[in-house]
C-alpha cells in the first residue's frame, strides 16, 4: 500500500512538471516579438556622433512614442569604419543589429556577404511607392534593378568660398567659377591679392571619385562595377591624369596650398580667411555659415569640371540602412516599419534642419520647417541645384567595389606623391590602379 501510494506521488509530481513546462512554452509562439512579448525588439546600430547622435535618438524616440508594436534601439558605434569591424566580428552569431547604417563605399561588401535582405524586397511586398524618393540618390544603392539598402544620410561636394576675398581680388562674389580654368584663375587672383592663398583640397578620396563623375568618366571597369563586379581600377584614365594634374599645378604656383588629408584642416585655414575656396560636404554647410557670420560671407557653387568635360555630376555621400536577414521575418518586418517612419517627409525635414544632409523624400521640400531654412541658409540651394542637375548615368551613380576604402587611401596616397613632386600625376595614379585592381581580383577570388 505505502509503495502504491509512492507511485502515484510520483507520477502525480511528473504530471505537475509537464504541465509547467507546457504552459511555459505555450505562452509564446516560439518567435521573437510574439503578442504576448510585447514590442517587437529592433536593435539599430549607426555611425553618426556628436550632435548627430542626439538627431537620431530623438527620431527613435519619436517612432518608439507613435506606436506600441516596436521597439528600436539605437546603438552609436563608432566611425563608420569601427562599425563595419564590429558588423564583421558579429555576423556568424546572434549579437548582430536587425539594422545597420553602412557608408557607401561598403556596398558591394554588404550585398557580396550574403547577410542582408534587399530593401526591393520589403517595397515589393509593401507596394511602397519609390517614386517618392530622389532618383539621384537611390541610385547609387541600385544594382541590377533592386534597391540594396535605404538612404539615410547623404551628401555630395560643393565649392565654398569667401565672397569678401573674391571682392578684394576683383572677382564677382555673385559668380562661382565653374570650370577648371575659372577656379585656376579664380585662385591665381585671390592669391595675387595678397590677402590669401588661393584655395585649398583637403587630400580626401572622396574628391578624386567626384571630379570623375563630374566629367561623365567611370572609376572602375564593367560600367563603374555596375553591368558586373569590377576587375580593374581605372583611376589612372584620362579624367584622372586632368584632375591631378590641375591640381598638382595650383599648388606649384602657389595659388593653392596643401594641409593634408583632414577636411577639418581645410575647414579651420578657411574659416580663418587663409584661403578663399575649399570643397567640403554639403553636410558642412550650416557649421561653415554660421561660424563665419560676422567675418566674412561664404558663397557656394558647383564642384568645378574641365571645360571640355563630357556632362556628369556628383555622386551621393554617406551611408545607407541595411536590413540583416539572420533576424525573424517579424523582426524584419518591424524595421522595415521603422525605415517607413524615417523616409516620411516630416521625419526627413527634421533630419535635414538638423543635420544639413539632404532629405531624401522629396515631399520634405513642402514642410514649411525646410522653406524657411533655405530663406535662412540659402547657400543650401546650390546643393539642391547640383543633385537635381546631375545625368544619372553609371558614373553618377558611383563605382561599386568590395574594396573601396582601401582604393580610397591608395588615391589619397597618390595625391600625396604628386603633390610632394615624388611622381609625375601619370606615374602615380598607374601605381595606384596597378595596386587597387590587384586587390580588387584578389577580393574577387574571395567571393567566388
Amino acid at each position: 500500500m505505502r509503495k502504491r501510494m509512492t507511485k502515484r506521488m510520483l507520477a502525480a509530481a511528473m504530471l505537475g512538471v509537464i504541465l509547467v513546462l507546457s504552459a511555459a512554452c505555450g505562452g509564446s509562439d516560439g518567435k521573437s516579438g510574439g503578442s504576448s512579448a510585447g514590442p517587437q525588439k529592433v536593435v539599430f546600430w549607426h555611425a553618426m556622433g556628436g550632435a548627430n547622435t542626439k538627431v537620431v535618438d530623438q527620431m527613435v524616440s519619436d517612432f518608439n512614442a507613435s506606436q506600441d508594436k516596436v521597439k528600436v534601439e539605437a546603438i552609436f558605434q563608432g566611425t563608420y569604419d569601427d562599425l563595419l569591424s564590429k558588423l564583421k566580428a558579429s555576423m556568424g552569431s546572434k549579437d548582430g543589429p536587425s539594422l545597420v547604417q553602412m557608408y557607401e563605399i561598403g556596398s558591394r561588401f554588404m550585398i557580396d556577404s550574403k547577410t542582408v535582405t534587399p530593401m526591393q524586397t520589403f517595397i515589393d511586398a509593401d507596394k511602397y511607392d519609390l517614386s517618392q524618393l530622389e532618383p539621384n540618390i537611390t541610385g547609387y544603392y541600385t544594382l541590377n534593378g533592386k534597391l540594396y539598402s535605404m538612404p539615410f544620410n547623404t551628401s555630395n561636394p560643393i565649392l565654398y568660398y569667401n565672397k569678401d576675398l573674391f571682392k578684394a581680388a576683383g572677382l564677382d562674389p555673385a559668380k562661382p567659377p565653374k570650370t577648371f580654368e575659372e577656379f585656376q584663375q579664380a585662385a591665381d587672383a585671390i592669391t595675387k591679392s595678397g590677402k590669401a592663398t588661393g584655395a585649398n583640397f583637403a587630400i580626401y578620396g572622396w574628391f578624386m571619385e567626384q571630379f570623375f563623375a563630374n566629367q561623365g568618366a567611370e572609376y572602375v571597369n564593367n560600367g563603374n562595377g555596375r553591368t558586373s563586379p569590377a576587375t580593374e581600377s581605372i583611376v589612372n584614365s584620362e579624367a584622372g591624369v586632368k584632375t591631378l594634374t590641375w591640381w598638382k599645378d595650383m599648388v606649384a604656383a602657389k595659388s593653392m596650398n596643401n594641409l593634408g588629408r583632414k577636411t577639418d584642416d581645410s575647414k579651420k585655414a578657411f574659416l580663418a580667411g587663409q584661403v578663399g575656396m575649399i570643397l567640403d560636404s554639403t553636410a558642412a554647410l550650416r557649421g561653415l555659415v554660421t561660424d563665419a557670420q560676422g567675418k566674412f560671407e561664404v558663397g557656394t557653387g558647383f564642384l568645378p569640371r574641365p571645360s571640355d568635360g563630357k556632362e556628369g555630376g556628383v555622386i551621393v555621400g554617406g551611408a545607407s540602412l541595411w536590413m540583416m536577414n539572420d533576424k525573424s521575418e517579424a523582426e524584419q518586418k518591424a524595421a522595415w516599419e521603422f525605415i517607413k517612419f524615417l523616409t516620411s517627409p516630416k521625419e526627413q525635414a527634421y533630419w535635414h534642419i538638423n543635420t544639413g544632409y539632404f532629405p531624401i523624400t522629396k515631399k520634405a521640400y513642402d514642410e514649411q520647417s525646410v522653406k524657411d531654412n533655405l530663406q535662412k541658409f540659402p547657400q543650401f540651394q546650390t546643393a539642391v541645384d547640383q543633385l537635381h542637375q546631375t545625368k544619372p548615368n553609371t558614373a553618377t551613380q558611383g563605382a561599386v567595389m568590395g574594396v573601396f576604402p582601401e582604393a580610397r587611401q591608395i588615391v589619397e596616397g597618390a595625391i600625396e606623391e604628386t603633390l610632394n613632386g615624388k611622381k609625375s600625376p601619370k606615374e602615380a595614379l598607374d601605381a595606384a590602379a596597378k595596386e587597387i585592381t590587384a586587390k580588387i581580383q584578389t577580393y574577387n577570388k574571395t567571393v567566388k
